[in-house]
């Protein structure tokens, strides 16, 4: 398949915080002690060599990262211990010839200053991330990022995009992690980006945990809006990506439901779309799997605008069929 200039590769990964923090709703030191724990025992340094390895055997030209949180350890009278988990990633690819940067980033909720059972402090900074393959040369030529204003439970979640421009022709890929626990939550938060990111005429890309199976609201609000999701597209499979078991050590892969996608709207042609990280052979040498999500990786062509209206159209009874 020969490479046009105007294809462009896509990669959206849930790379996981490394731990439940469901037991810091009462953050007590024995909480604060069992999530840290288990935020080590799931090796974020191990598992991004593999996340490394599967972004490797496609090289995206973007990568949207959710849970691409920061935690910081410290501990009297010895040096702040921080792990930032898309540094850690960068260092990962770099080792093996891969140089990616920061292109947009989005800080969500923060908890700083829970006391452990040690006598230590953890915080957590949740954020969400694009990266962009400096070998690609690629052209950003603004970024966004922003808070949802609907949130439940003060958890604060949001969005970032950038425009880029790629021989002439620019486009914007939005990344977001929609509300897991609350559906009208999830509703709203699916409005805003519609309202918000999405709205607008170039060609643009949606990547991310919508934490919404195909054919619930959230989704459905994104494909009345008239974003076409590329798994229907041009997947093969089932295309599951959720979820693997906390302590990433279930030794058969319990991936159930589709949540991640990337989504298209306004002159994209799909070309591939696939999973990474979700078979046996993905795991690191300790056993982990790289993530609890599989990611998904596409590659589309960017139409010139001139010709993308008629296959738009004719493209729209195919897709009636097919869903």
């Amino acid at each position: 398949m020969t490479l046009s200039s105007l294809d462009v590769s896509f990669l959206t990964w849930n790379i996981y915080r490394g731990a439940d923090i469901s037991p810091l709703i009462v953050p007590t030191p024995a909480a604060v002690t069992q999530v840290f724990r288990q935020f080590l025992a799931t090796n974020f340094p191990v598992r991004a060599k593999a996340i490394a390895r599967e972004i490797a055997s496609k090289k995206p030209d973007l990568i949207g990262l959710q849970e691409a949180e920061k935690w910081v350890l410290e501990i009297p009278n010895f040096p702040i211990v921080t792990y930032d988990l898309i540094e850690i990633l960068l260092d990962a690819l770099r080792e093996i010839g891969l140089h990616y940067e920061v292109a947009a980033l989005n800080n969500n909720t923060n908890v700083q200053g829970l006391k452990d059972s040690n006598g230590n402090m953890i915080s957590i900074f949740d954020r969400d991330a694009i990266l962009i393959r400096k070998e690609r040369r690629l052209n950003v030529i603004n970024s966004q990022a922003s808070n949802f204003t609907t949130n439940f439970n003060g958890f604060l979640r949001g969005w970032s995009f950038v425009d880029v421009k790629v021989d002439g022709h620019v486009f914007r890929m939005i990344t977001t992690h929609l509300e897991p626990l609350n559906p009208p939550t999830r509703e709203a938060q699916a409005l805003e980006l519609i309202n918000g990111p999405a709205n607008t005429d170039l060609p643009v890309i949606i990547t991310g945990d919508l934490n919404s199976p195909p054919n619930t609201p959230p989704y459905n609000i994104l494909i009345d809006a008239g974003f076409r999701d590329v798994w229907r597209k041009v997947g093969e499979g089932s295309g599951v990506t959720c979820c693997q078991g906390f302590d990433l050590l279930n030794a058969v892969s319990s991936l159930i439901i589709r949540i991640d996608y990337i989504l298209f709207k306004n002159g994209w042609k799909p070309i591939e779309a696939e999973l990474v990280g979700e078979s046996q052979r993905d795991r690191t040498r300790t056993g982990l799997w790289p993530s609890d999500h599989a990611g998904v990786f596409a590659s589309l062509h960017l139409e010139d605008h001139h010709d993308h209206h008629h296959d738009e159209s004719s493209d729209e009874s195919s897709d009636e069929s097919s869903s």
